[in-house]
């Protein structure tokens, strides 16, 4: 590795529309390009940040898809109603046929649960079921709202043997001030089409979960070592911003 320092990123922003343009806008100042080799569209060109954290103030603030002024010409990556129909993939354990997984399969219909009561001085954890993590952690987040072991889980070691892993790992949760707070963080994250999708369809999570809980919808802190764009959108994210190809 050279002695080039990573770059760090950190996005303030109110709005999940503003918080996306940042992104853009800092993507195409400090990301590095290079060449997929495994995973998806193996051969083509990233840019991609080295690390980013994005805090939202507002991410309930609708639209939820970003601004893209019609005068542009520029295709909105989250067509209108995308996000309602991304929501059974995110909660609910539906899965078409050929699909490994899916975000909603994983958190609410595909975790097995280990009991780790050893008195009868077993030493293995015993696998006992599936548990539905979102219900789960609104029943412990109602009954004890101070803790921080709330966490909704995706990614399991067995994900080494897929092609394509889930690029969301977890979503870390705490209430703070009456408000639930969401830390999602992606191992890779499409910054132009997902981003705005993700993080919509955890807008409608978080809102079901803080009633059920009884607090109120808080911010988003989200973190990435991935976060990117693909070079057939590096035109499309220099017209929104209005950068040149030489920034």
């Amino acid at each position: 590795m050279s002695e080039e320092k990573l770059h760090i990123a950190h996005i303030n922003a109110t709005t999940i529309p503003d918080a996306w343009f940042q992104c853009v806008w800092e993507m195409l100042d400090h990301g590095f390009t290079y060449e997929i080799q495994h995973g998806s569209y193996v051969g083509d060109m990233r840019l991609e940040m080295d690390f980013i954290t994005v805090y939202i103030a507002h991410p309930q603030t609708r639209p939820l898809e970003p601004d893209i002024p019609p005068h542009y010409g520029i295709p909105n990556p989250v067509e209108p109603g995308y996000i309602e129909q991304y929501l059974p993939y995110l909660m609910t354990g539906a899965k078409q046929p050929g699909e490994d997984y899916t975000y909603g399969q994983r958190i609410v219909a595909g975790t097995v649960v280990l009991d780790d009561d050893r008195s009868d001085g077993d030493s293995d954890l015993r696998r006992i079921g599936i548990i539905n993590q979102v219900e789960h952690f609104i029943k412990v987040l109602k009954e004890t709202p101070n803790t921080n072991q709330a966490i909704l889980q995706v990614g399991q070691p067995s994900d080494c043997l897929l092609a394509d892993p889930p690029c969301l790992r977890h979503i870390d949760m705490r209430i703070r001030d009456g408000k639930l707070i969401f830390y999602p963080y992606f191992r890779s994250w499409d910054l132009w089409g997902g981003f705005p999708a993700n993080l919509g369809g955890m807008v409608y999570l978080q809102e079901y979960m803080s009633a059920e809980i009884g607090v109120e919808p808080g911010p988003f802190i989200c973190s990435s070592k991935g976060l990117h764009i693909y070079s057939y959108v590096w035109e499309l994210a220099r017209m929104r911003t209005g950068k040149s190809a030489d920034k």
